[in-house]
């Protein structure tokens, strides 16, 4: 089988390779020249773990290339998939789907034999419909299918979620395009993964019905933290109890500072916007919206109240930017409104992430950025941990207590112990937890011993 993948973002390029992988001869276009040139010496533009291993691997077996020319990817494949992105409207949050029906109208002025058109990108419901028309306005009498196939991809872990998913999600009417793409799929299908063929309209709601349901379970926990602060619980021993019923699960029941990334976000404020179109307001979405962007703002407020009640001219270590481990994409991630609300009460900024500063960058201004963790704390008045990298789950909490002015940590990913940083002496806070003061009780050792 032959394919083509018209971007080469994130969910492009980690499919056109790990379709490669498939056996499957791929061509991937990108307008971006730049981008598709480093791709053609191998080099990832992004980071993501075991990639840049297995893009090295296909292009040495010749099954993967890359090309600015639209013709490349259209002459000589049985299906082409679009997977260009589709971001929120500055003006009113809606997906913005003016890069796919782009490639749309430029993939149909050159087909000249039968295509499957394929949506990759995350889209509304009612876009695969929409694609049609507009190839049917470009070429009336095209011979061609489009279908849905929506990615199921987490960043970190994209490559395995690829080439062992929980389910392929395949939507067409059509048995001519159900065909091909079952064949693309063949090694998944060997190995009884279930694939899913269904209405492209369903497959479009699927996605978009699976983040949302994944947020707000994020967003749930983080609301039963609170609740937990409040009451004296502990929302860690709440969410191993839930998640031990079979009909809840354990995942995405870890308190934090709220969800991010490239996708939740986006997805369900698209969901909304969706709803609201068609008159049926999706509510508990709308929700969940407005609690994270809360929870976000909310987290600056723990730092605050941890210093005192101000950080007006004092400086506030951060560990991690990213939104969350394993990635350099700080899209929507918190620590962008946490770092951003600080430096508006006044304080200053030490940041240190293992891969997504360059990125991080682009959007922060006034940051002191270093090399590691401990630079970070050095006399700094608080450390706040915001993104779980496996880096600073066993840092020397010894020498970051000496390097830190006040032995102040708001944790909040709760990688720590209470109990051990209030041994530590720590002023330590946490997320659904009580906060211990280990301070007061080094002080009152230190005296007695003297």
């Amino acid at each position: 089988m032959k394919i083509g993948v018209v971007g080469t973002g994130y969910v492009g390029l980690v499919s056109g390779v790990c379709f490669a992988e498939f056996g499957v001869t791929v061509t991937c276009i990108d307008t971006d020249a730049a981008k598709i040139k480093r791709l053609q010496a191998g080099e990832v533009p992004i980071f993501e773990p075991g990639l840049d291993d297995l893009l090295a691997r296909q292009i040495k077996a010749g099954r993967i290339r890359f090309s600015t020319d639209l013709r490349d990817a259209v002459a000589e494949s049985d299906a082409i998939f679009i997977a260009v992105g589709t971001p929120p409207r500055s003006e009113d949050g809606h997906a913005d789907l003016s890069y796919v029906y782009q490639a749309a109208r430029d993939i149909a002025g050159l087909m000249d034999d039968y295509k499957v058109i394929v949506t990759k990108s995350t889209v509304p419901v009612g876009t695969a419909r929409e694609i049609e028309r507009v190839i049917r306005d470009v070429k009336p009498d095209a011979e061609f299918d489009v279908a849905s196939n929506p990615e199921f991809l987490r960043e970190g872990a994209a490559i395995n979620d690829f080439m062992r998913p929980d389910r392929v999600i395949i939507g067409t009417s059509s048995e001519r395009a159900q065909a091909i793409l079952r064949e693309i799929y063949r090694p998944l299908y060997l190995n009884e993964t279930p694939i899913v063929f269904t209405t492209r309209e369903s497959a479009e709601i699927i996605k978009y019905a699976a983040n949302a349901f994944l947020a707000t379970k994020i967003t749930f926990i983080n609301e039963i933290a609170n609740l937990c602060e409040k009451a004296g619980g502990d929302v860690q021993t709440v969410a191993k109890a839930l998640g031990l019923d079979g009909r809840i699960s354990p995942k995405f029941l870890h308190a934090g500072p709220g969800y991010g990334g490239s996708c939740f976000p986006k997805d369900t404020l698209a969901l909304t916007q969706t709803g609201q179109m068609l008159g049926v307001p999706q509510t508990l979405v709308e929700a969940v919206v407005a609690s994270n962007a809360a929870r976000q703002k909310s987290m600056a407020d723990k730092v605050i109240a941890a210093c005192g009640g101000s950080v007006k001219g004092r400086k506030i270590g951060v560990l991690g930017v990213a939104f969350k481990p394993n990635t350099d994409d700080v899209r929507d991630a918190p620590s962008l409104v946490i770092i951003d609300a600080l430096q508006k009460a006044g304080a200053v900024i030490a940041a240190y992430d293992p891969e997504a500063m360059t990125q991080a960058q682009k959007h922060l201004n006034d940051v002191q950025w270093h090399d590691n963790p401990y630079d970070v704390a050095q006399d700094a008045d608080a450390l706040a941990i915001i993104t779980e990298w496996n880096e600073f789950r066993a840092l020397d909490m010894g020498r970051v207590g000496a390097l830190l002015k006040d032995k102040i940590v708001v944790d909040m990913r709760n990688i720590y112990k209470p109990a051990d940083m209030r041994e530590k002496g720590f002023y330590y806070v946490s997320v659904g937890r009580a906060s211990v003061d280990g301070r007061a009780a080094q002080e009152k050792a230190r005296l007695k011993s003297a």
